[in-house]
C-alpha cells in the first residue's frame, strides 16, 4: 500500500486549508514546509510581502527551511505552496535543492489569485526529472479559504486516487 504525504508552504493559511482537506480526503501524513525566518502573515501588509518576495525571485535566494523533513518512506508527495510572482515562493526552490524525489510520485498544488499554477508543474518536473509528476491542483484563493471539499474529492478522483 502506498504511504501518501503532504507538504506545504503557506502564509496567509489558504495552502494550509487546501493541504489538510487533501490530508482528510487521503489519510496522508501532513508536514509544513515551515521558513527559518517566518513571513508576515498580516494580509494588511500584503504589498510589503509583495516586493519582498520579488526580491527573493530577483535574487535567486534560497530561503532556509527550519524544520526537518523526512520523506524516506513516502510513495507519494502532495507539495503545496501560493503563486508568488507568476510561480512558487523560492523555499520550495530551497525544498528541491534539498531532497532527493527520485522515484517518488509528486502531485503539486497551489493556491492563486488569477494565475493558475504560472507553469510552476512543469518546473517541478525539471526540478526533479526523477520524479513523476502529476496533475496538479491550481484552486483560487478564494475558493480554498471558502471550502474547498468538492475541488479535491474532484481531483482525486481525476487521478484514480
Amino acid at each position: 500500500m502506498s504511504k501518501n504525504l503532504v507538504l506545504y508552504f503557506s502564509v496567509y493559511g489558504s495552502t494550509k486549508l487546501v493541504a489538510e482537506e487533501i490530508a482528510e480526503q487521503t489519510g496522508a501524513d501532513l508536514v509544513e514546509i515551515e521558513p527559518a525566518i517566518p513571513y508576515d502573515s498580516n494580509k494588511n501588509h500584503y504589498n510589503a510581502l509583495a516586493r519582498f518576495a520579488q526580491k527573493e525571485h530577483d535574487e535567486d535566494m534560497r530561503p532556509a527551511i527550519k524544520n526537518k523533513i523526512s520523506i524516506d518512506g513516502y510513495d507519494n508527495i502532495f507539495i503545496g505552496y501560493p503563486m508568488w510572482w507568476y510561480t512558487f515562493p523560492m523555499i520550495i526552490y530551497t525544498l528541491f535543492d534539498q531532497y532527493n524525489f527520485s522515484d517518488k510520485t509528486i502531485i503539486p498544488f497551489n493556491t492563486h489569485m488569477g494565475s493558475s499554477d504560472g507553469g510552476t508543474y512543469h518546473t517541478i518536473e525539471k526540478l526533479a526529472p526523477k520524479a513523476r509528476v502529476l496533475k496538479g491542483l491550481p484552486i483560487e484563493m478564494s475558493e480554498a479559504e471558502h471550502g474547498c471539499t468538492d475541488a479535491v474529492a474532484e481531483w482525486m478522483k481525476s487521478l484514480n486516487f
